[in-house]
C-alpha cells in the first residue's frame, strides 16, 4: 500500500508531465487510446468520486467559517473564465466546434487540481478546497445557464440535458464519495494516499482518448487552441489575482483564489461536449489542452509564489538585522 501512495503522490505531483507523456503516446498510438472515449463520462464519474472520498465534515466549516473569501471565489470562477472564453472566440473568430469547446472549458467549475497547486504555492488550502466544494456543487444549474446563454450564439443548447449529464458525471459521484467518508470514515483514511490516483488515472484516461481520435485535427487547428487555451487560462488567473487584491484578501488566500479561478475543471467540459454537443467533435479538443496546460501554468505560477514568499522572508530579516 506504502507503495502506492508513493506511486499516486508522485504522479499527482508531476500530472501535467504524466498528461503530456500519455497524449503523446496517444497522438502517435492511436489505437490503444481510442477506445477510451466511450467511457469519458464515466471516467470523469471516477474522478469526482475520488474527489468525494477526499472531503470530510471539517471541509464544509471552511464554508461558512469564510464566506467572504468563498463568495468572491466562486463569483469571479463563474464571471471572470466565462467572460474571456466567449471574448477569445469572438475575438479569435473560432470555428464553431472550437468556440463551443473553450465556452465549455470557461463555464465549467474549479478542477481539483487546484487544489494540489494551492499547495506548492504557499496559499491557503482549506479555502481552496472549500471553493472547489462550492463551485462543484453550483455546477449542475451554474455551468448549463452559462452555456445556455454563452454558446447560443453558435449551437443549439439543451440546457435540462446538460443539467442531467452535470448531476450524473459531477454531483452523484461526489455526494457518493461524501457518504461512503462519513460511513467508513476509518477505512477511507488508511486509502487517502491511494485516493488521488484515481483522478489522475481518469483523467489521463479521458484526455488520451480525446487525442488519439483527434490527432488530424489537432495537426491543424492545435496551434491556434493552444493559444487560446493559454490566454484564457493565465488571463483567468490574472483577473483573479487582481480581483482579491483589490477587494484587500490576504496574500495566502489571493494565491488560493487566482488558482481556483485559472484552473478549470476540463475533464467535465469534455464530457460535456462528448455527450451533448456530438455533432462538433472538435469541441472536445480546448478541454483536453486546457488539461494539459493548467497543470503546466498552475506549477509555474505555484513557484513563483513560493520565490516570492521566499524573497519576500528574506527582506524582513534582513531589514530586522539592520534595526
Amino acid at each position: 500500500m506504502k507503495i502506492i501512495g508513493s506511486i499516486s503522490s508522485f504522479l499527482t505531483k508531476y500530472i501535467g508531465a504524466v498528461i503530456i507523456l500519455f497524449s503523446a503516446l496517444a497522438y502517435f498510438w492511436q489505437d490503444a487510446f481510442a477506445w477510451t472515449t466511450t467511457y469519458t463520462s464515466a471516467f470523469l464519474g471516477a474522478a469526482m468520486f475520488g474527489m468525494g472520498l477526499t472531503i470530510q465534515a471539517k471541509d464544509f466549516q471552511v464554508v461558512f467559517s469564510r464566506p467572504r473569501e468563498i463568495l468572491i471565489g466562486a463569483l469571479a470562477q463563474y464571471t471572470i473564465m466565462p467572460f474571456l472564453a466567449w471574448v477569445l472566440a469572438k475575438g479569435f473568430q473560432l470555428p464553431t466546434d472550437l468556440a463551443l469547446g473553450v465556452i465549455l472549458v470557461g463555464c465549467c467549475p474549479g478542477g481539483t487540481a487546484s487544489n494540489v497547486i494551492t499547495y506548492i504555492a504557499g496559499g491557503d488550502v482549506p479555502l481552496s478546497v472549500g471553493m472547489t466544494i462550492v463551485s462543484t456543487l453550483l455546477a449542475p444549474i451554474v455551468t448549463p445557464a452559462l452555456v445556455y446563454v454563452l454558446a447560443g450564439a453558435w449551437v443549439e443548447v439543451s440546457f435540462w440535458s446538460m443539467v442531467l449529464s452535470v448531476v450524473k458525471v459531477v454531483l452523484v459521484p461526489v455526494l457518493a464519495g461524501i457518504l461512503l467518508r462519513k460511513l467508513f470514515d476509518k477505512q477511507v483514511q488508511k486509502l487517502s494516499g491511494v485516493l488521488p490516483l484515481i483522478s489522475v488515472v481518469a483523467i489521463v484516461m479521458i484526455i488520451s482518448g480525446i487525442v488519439a481520435v483527434n490527432a488530424e485535427k489537432i495537426a491543424v487547428s492545435g496551434a491556434l487552441t493552444l493559444c487560446v487555451v493559454v490566454l484564457h487560462n493565465c488571463a483567468g488567473m490574472a483577473l483573479g489575482l487582481f480581483c482579491a487584491k483589490v477587494l484587500k484578501v490576504p496574500r495566502k488566500k489571493a494565491v488560493a483564489i487566482a488558482i481556483e479561478v485559472g484552473m478549470q475543471n476540463s475533464g467535465l467540459a469534455v464530457s460535456l461536449a462528448t455527450t451533448n454537443f456530438a455533432a462538433n467533435p472538435l469541441a472536445t479538443l480546448p478541454g483536453a489542452i486546457f488539461s494539459v496546460w493548467h497543470n503546466i501554468s498552475g506549477s509555474l505560477f505555484a513557484s513563483f509564489c513560493r520565490r516570492k514568499e521566499a524573497g519576500a522572508a528574506e527582506n524582513i530579516v534582513l531589514s530586522d538585522e539592520k534595526n
